[in-house]
């Protein structure tokens, strides 16, 4: 998103009139009321306490301004805001207790055809849907902490929630204990950074046909199956941190039929899987660190002119897995511990090839109880031989030039 388009979204994001004036609020005072009797671009200035109240209907610009997070309770009553307005702007306040309801999305703010909106400094407690956008744009929410104490993931609904959405900022937020951390699904032009999803029941970040978007310096640590992208191009995924995401299906990131994309900068580390990557095309990944996951990265067949520079795969249980014999991708550069190699020239570069994929990764990819077998004499026996005589594993997975050293790979998130 260009610098220009930034500062005229955020200029136009507090644009209000000059006559607009101030209504306080106590607890006791209706909320809907005073939005009814207010005029385009007021301020609702609420103190602290508790308000009850739900299904607030806003249709025209107005700020929404908490003092102390004051708190609106919806008594487990549907949606507690419904704005369908342009220039709405949530400040400093907290909402509890929406109803539960998949049929109607309850949310504990929800936006309909809305432009230069914000959310910033709100708390959302035991929320269906935290905040639900559709067809909205012009969107910044920042700062805003998500936490649902749901049991089991049909209790609850997304976190943070986008639908056919554009041009937006989500930066700064906590969500945890949510479906999905963050949902985003006909999503363009959208920056998702420095955000912390933890603790999620299905994906950290979960988003589908979604183009043209960066996500970075996230962290994403503890999510029932890690983070999905899906159905996508042009994605830029830099300096996040992937962490944690243990489970029989799980993985730091999976990458479904995703093209022209770049992953950079990232670190997974102690996930089921690094990276599982399936019908994925023209996808750069460079200066990422892989360590200590049960596999850093399963390569299906599927994908094809992906290219993996500069990377470290340090501390993992399997560096690469794939599931075909025939891989069309490129290994260049990349640091590798279990390489044996040497370096005669001293420039760094080893000067023989190495091999990732191990006869063993490919006996368990075609037959999973085997790895039961790990670390057993003859998964060694069998790896040396393949070594030797290379025969069953994929023969261009190869990297000609190994590094002798680890890159330095830096993360502001570490």
């Amino acid at each position: 998103m260009k610098t220009t388009h930034i500062i005229l979204g955020l200029l136009l994001l507090w644009l209000v009139p000059a006559q607009a004036a101030v209504i306080e609020l106590k607890p006791g005072d209706t909320i809907q009321t005073a939005i009814d009797q207010a005029s385009a671009g007021d301020t609702l200035k609420l103190h602290s306490g508790i308000y009850q109240e739900h299904e607030i209907i806003i249709r025209k610009p107005l700020v929404i301004l908490g003092l102390n997070h004051p708190t609106i309770d919806g008594m487990d009553q549907g949606n507690v805001f419904i704005v369908a307005a342009e220039n709405v702007h949530f400040n400093g306040i907290r909402i509890i207790n929406t109803g539960k309801s998949n049929m109607d999305d309850s949310a504990g703010i929800k936006f309909f055809d809305s432009k230069n909106c914000s959310v910033v400094n709100c708390h959302l407690d035991d929320t269906f849907f935290g905040l639900h956008f559709s067809n909205s744009a012009n969107l910044v929410i920042r700062n805003n902490i998500l936490k649902s104490t749901a049991e089991r993931e049909f209790q609850t609904g997304n976190g943070i929630h986008l639908w056919k959405c554009k041009d937006s900022f989500i930066e700064g937020n906590e969500v945890s204990g949510h479906r999905d951390g963050i949902y985003l699904e006909f999503v363009t032009n959208t920056e998702n950074n420095n955000n912390l999803i933890v603790e999620n029941k299905r994906y950290g970040l979960h988003f589908m046909f979604s183009h043209d978007n960066s996500y970075y310096k996230n962290t994403f640590r503890n999510n029932g199956a890690g983070v999905a992208v899906m159905y996508t191009r042009n994605v830029l995924m830099k300096e996040n941190i992937f962490e944690d995401n243990w489970g029989a299906s799980s993985y730091g990131i999976l990458l479904k039929d995703i093209a022209d994309s770049e992953v950079i900068g990232n670190i997974f580390r102690k996930n089921t899987i690094g990276i599982y990557m399936e019908g994925s095309s023209r996808t750069v990944f460079k200066n990422n660190a892989f360590t200590q996951n049960g596999w850093a990265l399963k390569l299906m067949a599927s994908c094809d002119d992906n290219t993996f520079e500069a990377n470290n795969f340090i501390g993992n249980t399997f560096d690469i897995s794939t599931n075909g014999s025939v891989v069309l991708n490129t290994l260049t550069q990349n640091y590798w511990d279990k390489y044996e190699g040497y370096d005669l020239d001293k420039d760094r570069i080893g000067d023989i090839p190495f091999r990732p994929i191990s006869l063993f990764s490919v006996i368990v990819e075609k037959i999973p109880a085997a790895v039961i077998l790990w670390r057993s004499f003859l998964v060694s026996l069998l790896d040396r031989m393949e070594k030797v005589i290379p025969s069953i594993t994929p023969e261009n997975m190869i990297d000609l030039s190994p590094k002798m050293t680890p890159h330095d790979i830096r993360t502001a998130n570490t």
